[in-house]
C-alpha cells in the first residue's frame, strides 16, 4: 500500500471513528453553547456552516494571546532551547540508521498539512451528511485548528528563517509536528484521553520521523508540538479537563517528544 492509499485511509477513518464514537464521551459543542456558555435548547446550523467555521478560526487568532497559551509556549521554547544542544547529535543518530527509514517513513504523510486538513474536511462533511452535530462540530474544529496552526507556524517560520539539517529553508518550527499536535489536541479535548493518548502517540510518532528523515532538529520539534497544542486549545475554549506539559527527551538513538499529564484542572 502506498502513502497515498494510507493517508485517503487515515482521513476517512477519522471520521468515521467520529460520527461512531460514544456521544456519551464527546464535550459540549459550541453549537450547543449561548453567547455566555449557557446551554440552548438545541443546536443552531446556521453557526455550523463552512462559512462560520472559516469565520471563526480568524477570531480564533485574536483569541491566541493569553496566559494559558503564553505557558504553553514557554514550555515548548524551553524544551527548544534545551533541545538545542542535541539537534545535531540526534539528527545524525537517527539519520544515519537505515533500519530506521522504513519505519519512519509514513510520517511525512500521516503528518502533512493535506492530510490532516483532509481529515478535518471529512469529519465535517460526513457529520452534515449523517445529520451528526457532534461530529459536524469536531470537524468544524479540526478545520479551525489547521487553518490557527498553519498561519501561525508559517509566519514563525518566514521570521526565524532558520536552514533545515538537509540544507533547505525554513526549518523552525516543524509544520508537520504542529499540525500532527493540534490535530492530537482537538480528539483530546472532545473525545478525552482514550482517543488522545493515542492520538499524541501518533504526534509523536510524526515528530520524531522528522528528525529521523533529517528535515528537523530536535528543537524544531519541541516548539511546533507547542503551537500545534496552542492552536487546538483555542479552538476547544472551555472543553477537556485535563492539563498536560511537552518537552523533548534525548535517547540513546536520538530524541523525542514527551506528553506528560499533570491532573485535573
Amino acid at each position: 500500500m502506498n502513502h497515498h492509499a494510507a493517508a485517503l485511509i487515515l482521513a476517512t477513518s477519522v471520521a468515521f471513528g467520529i460520527c461512531t464514537f460514544p456521544t456519551d464521551v464527546v464535550a459540549q459543542t459550541p453549537a450547543e453553547l449561548g453567547p455566555a456558555g449557557q446551554a440552548l435548547s438545541a443546536p443552531q446550523d446556521d453557526a455550523l456552516s463552512l462559512r462560520r467555521v472559516v469565520a471563526s478560526a480568524f477570531d480564533d487568532l485574536r483569541r491566541l494571546p493569553s496566559w494559558e497559551n503564553a505557558t504553553i509556549l514557554s514550555i515548548g521554547g524551553a524544551g527548544a532551547a534545551i533541545g538545542h544542544a542535541w539537534d545535531a547529535q540526534s539528527s545524525e543518530r537517527l539519520s544515519s540508521s537505515r533500519d530506521l527509514t522504513p519505519v519512519f517513513n509514513a510520517g511525512k504523510t500521516i503528518g502533512s498539512t493535506e492530510v490532516n486538513v483532509a481529515a478535518a474536511f471529512a469529519t465535517y462533511a460526513l457529520g452534515r451528511m449523517t445529520d451528526h452535530p457532534r461530529a459536524t462540530a469536531i470537524g468544524a474544529d479540526l478545520i479551525r485548528a489547521q487553518i490557527v496552526t498553519q498561519i501561525t507556524t508559517q509566519g514563525v517560520k518566514l521570521a526565524v528563517g532558520r536552514t533545515r539539517p538537509d540544507g533547505t529553508s525554513f526549518s523552525f518550527p516543524s509544520g508537520h509536528s504542529a499540525t500532527a499536535f493540534a490535530t492530537a489536541t482537538v480528539l483530546q479535548r472532545n473525545l478525552g484521553w482514550k482517543v488522545g493518548i493515542p492520538a499524541y502517540g501518533v504526534a509523536a510518532y510524526v515528530a520524531t520521523s522528522r528528525v529521523q528523515a533529517k528535515r528537523h532538529y530536535l528543537s524544531d520539534i519541541a516548539f511546533g508540538a507547542a503551537v500545534g497544542v496552542v492552536a487546538g486549545r483555542t479552538v476547544t475554549v472551555g472543553r477537556g479537563q485535563s492539563k498536560f506539559s511537552i518537552s523533548p527527551s534525548v535517547t540513546p538513538g536520538g530524541g523525542a517528544v514527551n506528553v506528560t499529564w499533570l491532573g485535573q484542572q
